[in-house]
């Protein structure tokens, strides 16, 4: 009888193991799955930020910003570049305080009663910016050159324009 209670003990303490093993290794497996889609997905994941990087590169290449020539160029004037970009951009958005109907640089007048306004500015070098103006409904460009006189003063000058045609 003391032979038979030892052999159930050691074929319920074999089957336990077994059990224990088995659900060891599912839980292992499993981890492992997670594991390598986790470093699928990361890998995936860097390599859309190096594109995004990439891209974003691209996209600010003409940008005042990056432009060490003409940062150097305002720098050799003795101008502090932090103070003169900004003051460069608020200029061109200063216009859009305007009275009347024509606004100071863009050559359009509104068709909607609304006065026109740039939105957006990119100052492209050390010599040129472009812009966008809209009256809420037409939309256009603004090609724009720009200097500092001898009294510091900023000048602008309308290179080129468009307005794109309405649609519908």
């Amino acid at each position: 009888m003391k032979s038979r209670i030892f052999m159930y003990l050691f074929i319920f303490s074999a089957l336990l193991i077994i059990f224990q093993y088995v659900n060891s290794k599912n839980i292992i497996d499993k981890y492992e799955k997670d594991i390598k889609t986790y470093k699928t997905k990361m890998a995936d994941q860097e390599k859309t930020i190096a594109e995004l990087d990439d891209r974003n590169f691209e996209l600010s290449y003409f940008s005042m910003d990056r432009n060490e020539d003409a940062l150097e160029y305002f720098e050799a004037q003795g101008y502090s570049t932090d103070k003169l970009i900004p003051a460069i951009i608020e200029g061109l958005y200063n216009m859009n305080n305007y009275e009347g109907d024509d606004h100071p640089i863009v050559p359009y007048v509104s068709m909607t009663g609304s006065k026109l306004v740039i939105n957006k500015v990119r100052l492209l070098n050390h010599k040129w910016i472009i812009a966008n103006f809209t009256d809420g409904q037409h939309w256009g460009e603004i090609f724009v050159t720009y200097e500092v006189d001898e009294n510091n003063d900023l000048k602008y000058k309308l290179a080129e324009y468009f307005m794109y045609p309405k649609i519908g």
